[in-house]
């Protein structure tokens, strides 16, 4: 075999290896099926839940709507005249769904420059961490899947001017968050 050979078919072997667990657990609506599936992110947000004091379930909520666990998701690409590309809707990516200004915020303050949107455990982290600022600022017990929501969606200024109120799409959404966060809470107290 020639060296080439062998190194183009070494070359696939390695891609076929994938770059991480990018996809989606199989049954997103049972708590305990993803962390049964996926035992990683469980002891991700209970890190999280410890350092920051933002329940599991609340945090899997918002995972839920923002990316569907899927840890390369990115934003929807704009287009002009439906056909020209004129790049992505904004900057939010990874699990957290997190926008390069506040994660990059947070890595100076906390994660480190060493802390990816597309890990699990530095994800939690960024959502506990943003939840705790906002619980701090707002008031919005930390229990409040609803209102984080908003406020994680809005941002904090966004949030405090109640941007949202002519959102009536994005208040059902994040009632449906709040709905899920409780039915997880429920779930996991059930699991193994």
């Amino acid at each position: 075999m020639s060296r080439t050979f062998r190194a183009s078919i070494l070359l696939l072997f390695l891609a076929s290896c994938g770059g991480g667990k990018f996809s989606a657990p199989r049954n997103l609506d049972d708590a305990c099926a993803i962390v049964d599936q996926r035992p990683e992110y469980l002891r991700a947000f209970k890190a999280a839940e410890r350092k920051w004091g933002v329940p599991v379930s609340v945090m899997m909520a918002t995972v839920y709507q923002e990316s569907k666990f899927i840890g390369n998701a990115r934003t929807p690409h704009r287009y002009v005249l439906g056909i020209i590309p004129m790049g992505r809707q904004s900057s939010a990516y990874g699990y957290s769904q997190a926008l390069d200004g506040t994660w990059d915020e947070y890595r100076d303050e906390e994660g480190g420059r060493m802390a990816r949107r597309d890990r699990i455990g530095d994800a939690a982290d960024f959502m506990g961490w943003y939840m705790a600022q906002t619980e701090q600022s707002l008031g919005i017990p930390l229990w409040d899947a609803e209102n984080h929501y908003l406020a994680y969606h809005e941002g904090r200024t966004g949030f405090a001017n109640q941007s949202y109120a002519s959102k009536p799409w994005l208040i059902e959404v994040a009632d449906a968050v709040g709905q899920r966060s409780q039915t997880y809470a429920a779930q996991l107290q059930g699991c193994r």
